[in-house]
């Protein structure tokens, strides 16, 4: 992949210790999630991206009753502090449509969006770096959150509440979205245009993906080809929005 294209995905030019990224048009305010002080968010996130970039050789155990687990397993969502753990199944069912619970189940359809309005310039407004985010709401938080991944890990943008709002009156799908567990995938890295909602671990496992094969400045050729087979699997496992119940 050409450095190019890579201009395209992540116009950053120098990350600041305190997470300001200084891009193609000047300073873009941001947040490190793991600069969050907050609920210990920084074990959180770390866990959850050395989970997703774990060897297929191990196999992993529930963390609630330890019994081993298939690599199809189900995941829930520790709300305090944002974390992402695995469970088997009875232990995952226990959480099922549970209210203001420790854990949230996380759920397992992906919905592509073929019909999502978003043009250039109000993808623009959302004031994002890069060309590939995720947007949920967080109950914890009482927000909607813009996270995008980049090299340095997941990265939280300051979202501008009325260009969220604009995007969420354009595409009533957004309603949809299940707080927490779910989130809206965005895809614009040319040439293509692609946005689904997915589980939040498909997220994490997108920012581990590149987390764990970025290479230098361009990222090297290789991240490019994992994003690449990233959104394959994703297209081959979604359904179109309007065939989900």
């Amino acid at each position: 992949m050409s450095r190019r294209k890579s201009a395209r995905l992540i116009k950053i030019e120098s990350l600041g210790k305190e997470g300001n990224v200084v891009g193609a048009d000047g300073p873009i305010r941001t947040k490190m999630l793991h600069e969050l002080p907050a609920h210990n968010q920084s074990s959180a996130v770390l866990a959850t991206l050395r989970r997703f970039a774990r060897s297929s050789a191990t196999q992993e155990k529930c963390e609630l009753c330890t019994i081993g687990l298939p690599p199809d397993h189900r995941h829930l969502l520790e709300l305090s502090i944002g974390r992402i753990i695995c469970s088997c199944d009875a232990c995952a069912l226990r959480f099922h449509d549970v209210v203001d619970g420790r854990f949230k189940l996380i759920p397992r359809k992906i919905r592509s969006l073929s019909q999502f309005r978003l043009t250039d310039y109000e993808w623009d407004s959302l004031a994002l770096p890069i060309s590939l985010a995720f947007f949920h709401y967080s109950t914890l938080h009482n927000k909607m959150k813009a996270t995008y991944p980049s090299p340095a890990g997941a990265t939280e943008s300051l979202l501008p509440l009325d260009a969220w709002q604009a995007l969420a009156s354009n595409n009533p799908v957004l309603t949809d979205i299940a707080p927490d567990v779910e989130a809206l995938l965005v895809n614009r890295v040319d040439p293509r245009r692609e946005y689904y909602i997915v589980p939040i671990d498909v997220c994490f496992e997108l920012v581990g993906v590149i987390r764990l094969h970025w290479k230098g400045l361009s990222g090297g050729d290789l991240v490019w080809k994992e994003i690449a087979n990233f959104f394959d699997r994703l297209r081959k496992a979604a359904l179109p929005n309007e065939a989900v119940p």
